[in-house]
């Protein structure tokens, strides 16, 4: 309170003083007034937003009769194997260890619990041991074949496991059975 009783000679001794004095904090002066600043109205009508230049209609939503959701991707058509081959050469660039998993249902549901966040079919069957050292997409797919021959009705997914922060980092179908 006591820089706000400052006289105007002080106030003018400030003005000139030396650049050490020059760098102190001016004194605080009061609030401005309100009416200094424009005024915004918000518009509530809803028809005048920026859309996305009238193509709204063209999209269609994914029908949710019938349809589960599996994994990363499942909203695209079935990989075929140059897409897998990609998909699997990615996620070895990035230094995750390939692993396949199988499961017979394939997707999330609840059967033994109804408590908040428990799922069944979270965890699939691990289809052998993580491929460590695995360099090439071509052992991945071989091991792909491998399991779809084994169990032609189940889903089989590969995930990328990241060893240096322990966590999955990516997920996707790799095989489905006829009828999905």
């Amino acid at each position: 309170m006591a820089s706000s009783m400052m006289s105007s000679a002080t106030v003018a001794s400030i003005n000139r003083a030396t650049p050490v004095q020059a760098s102190m904090v001016a004194p605080f002066t009061g609030l401005k007034l309100i009416s200094a600043y424009p005024i915004t109205r918000k518009n509530n009508d809803i028809t005048t937003i920026t859309n996305n230049g009238g193509k709204v209609r063209c999209m269609k939503v994914w029908p949710p009769n019938n349809n589960q959701k599996f994994e990363t991707l499942s909203y695209l058509p079935p990989l075929g194997p140059d897409a897998l081959a990609k998909e699997i050469e990615y996620l070895l660039r990035n230094g995750w260890v390939p692993c396949l998993e199988f499961d017979l249902k394939g997707f999330v549901y609840r059967e033994h619990g109804n408590s908040p966040g428990y799922y069944d079919g979270r965890y699939w069957t691990m289809w052998k041991l993580p491929m460590f050292g695995c360099s090439d997409s071509s052992q991945v797919l071989n091991e792909l074949e491998l399991c779809k021959k084994e169990y032609p009705q189940a889903f089989v997914r590969i995930i990328g496991f990241d060893n240096i922060r322990q966590t999955q980092c990516v997920s996707f179908i790799a095989a489905k059975p006829a009828g999905y």
